[in-house]
């Protein structure tokens, strides 16, 4: 059986991985069918011995997934995550054009993945997201009711970490990512997924950066997007693998 992770980062304490859109992270009550998951491959990669999953990478999203190799090291990294001490940046398409700079914040009320609970009257958190335009295009197809179709491709860095955050924030500002099923809009979704022969998430996590849990010195882990997500971005003009690569590694 081939692995669909590719190691990024790998050292006594530490394994990261790009995790590919469409992989479940960990068992889930949500998907209760499946049977693949990142950390059964990222327990092979790491020689069949145990590893800890420290932060969460939902299903459709691809990148940079990092494991810890003990459980003091989980420990050490799950606190600087709560301390806002761990630094993420996402990669997305989105419908329309944003603003050049801006930060969402709206509390996001918390999304059980217990599907019995959600009746139930869930807590209200804060939640925090900066984002950055780098290209905007519009494409000579109606959609909707216009002419024309506009998107733009933005960095999200999200200052904390509730579930499906950039998705929900992006729609709050009425900027869905194209290819989310639950907060985007369908009729742009379908149109990538007939155009380029996949629907998915067009959201991917380029770079996790954070001080090594044991040694202290600064870890900058990244991760290009795939193939199936840059060929969708060959709508934007200009807008090349190389500059992408540019933007990841920086």
């Amino acid at each position: 059986m081939i692995n669909p992770l590719t190691v990024l980062f790998q050292d006594e304490q530490l394994l990261a991985v790009h995790k590919p859109a469409g992989l479940l992270v960990h068992r889930s009550p949500i998907d209760k069918h499946e049977t693949e998951f990142a950390l059964q491959y990222a327990r092979a990669l790491n020689g069949g011995d145990h590893v800890y999953p420290v932060h969460r990478l939902d299903r459709p999203t691809s990148g940079v997934l990092v494991f810890a190799r003990d459980p003091e090291t989980a420990r050490t990294l799950g606190k600087a995550l709560m301390a806002g001490e761990v630094h993420k940046t996402y990669l997305a398409m989105v419908r329309g054009w944003p603003a050049a700079t801006g930060e969402i914040d709206h509390p996001l009320r918390d999304e059980p993945e217990d599907r019995r609970k959600k009746g139930m009257e869930q807590p209200v958190r804060e939640a925090r997201t900066r984002f950055q335009t780098l290209a905007t295009v519009e494409i000579p197809v109606e959609i909707e009711k216009y002419p024309g179709s506009r998107y733009a491709v933005v960095e999200l860095f999200p200052e904390t970490g509730r579930k499906h955050q950039l998705r929900r924030h992006m729609k709050h500002i009425n900027h869905p990512i194209i290819g989310d099923a639950n907060h985007g809009r369908g009729r742009h979704n379908r149109y990538f997924a007939q155009r380029f022969g996949e629907g998915r998430l067009m959201l991917a996590a380029t770079r996790m950066a954070f001080a090594h849990p044991k040694t202290g010195e600064a870890i900058s882990i990244t991760a290009e997007p795939d193939k199936g997500f840059v060929r969708v971005l060959s709508i934007f003009p200009g807008f090349s693998f190389r500059k992408l690569r540019a933007i990841v590694a920086r």
